[in-house]
């Protein structure tokens, strides 16, 4: 079985470090994963995850890389190059907005996070998740499956609040996630401009909100989400397990 344990923050600092990587490789985890996903709040286009791979080997992260949300757009897409020749290894997982509707964000997550670790060429001994709750162990396929030994198994889990601001690893999947989601979302504006996602990446940001109210929604919306739900040409109903008023995220930026 996987063990799930909730770890407490290091204490407070200023930037991203790799002390819990270290310790978790002292306790004999040599390849160690962190992991952490974007686009979760959002209206439309995919959520997004980010996964990066250290070994004992690996230094101090290049400077300034910290969680997503605290760069500027500029900083985030420099800093990619430097975070893929610093990681051993690393990927990013997408489930789009049609998987979300199906399965729920969970599930959707959980797709997202496993299609990121299948991109890797090596298999992490232990993956340090962002947050509170194990949203990438499958806990079917861990259970029963696991004990008879069919389909693949994610590596054990690790949980941390405040991940993102605290481990390295964690920090640069949340850059190598937003830069790639955004760019996604940048793509299909030319598809679609009067929604900005060039500008608001899918999020709930005013001008979004104001188009979807004059244009209604198009195939990259999720129609299990709100405002969606209650809108005319929202003919796709809450899939179970899915989230029917997406959090607001200000994270458009």
């Amino acid at each position: 079985m996987t063990t799930r344990t909730t770890r407490r923050p290091p204490a407070r600092s200023t930037t991203p470090s790799l002390r819990v990587e270290r310790a978790l490789q002292r306790d004999g985890y040599r390849l160690v994963a962190g992991m952490d996903e974007v686009g979760r709040g959002a209206l439309a286009g995919p959520v997004s995850v980010g996964v990066v791979v250290i070994d004992e080997h690996t230094r101090t992260v290049p400077h300034g890389v910290k969680d997503s949300k605290l760069l500027s757009p500029a900083a985030r897409e420099r800093m990619v190059p430097a975070v893929r020749r610093w990681a051993t290894d690393c990927a990013v997982g997408h489930a789009s907005a049609a998987e979300i509707d199906a399965v729920g964000i969970m599930a959707a997550l959980r797709l997202a996070g496993t299609r990121a670790l299948a991109a890797l060429r090596v298999i992490p001994d232990l993956i340090v998740l962002d947050g509170n709750h194990d949203w990438l162990t499958d806990p079917e396929r861990d259970g029963l499956l696991g004990l008879i030994g069919e389909g693949p198994r994610t590596p054990p889990v690790t949980t941390l609040i405040k991940a993102d601001m605290k481990c390295s690893s964690v920090a640069a999947a949340s850059v190598l996630a937003k830069v790639e989601r955004d760019g996604m979302l940048v793509a299909f504006h030319d598809d679609f401009p009067h929604y900005n996602w060039a500008g608001n990446k899918g999020y709930s940001a005013p001008d979004h909100l104001a188009a979807i109210k004059a244009h209604g929604p198009c195939e990259l919306h999720r129609r299990s989400w709100h405002p969606f739900t209650g809108h005319a040409d929202a003919a796709v109903p809450p899939a179970a397990g899915s989230v029917g008023s997406g959090p607001v995220e200000k994270e458009w930026a």
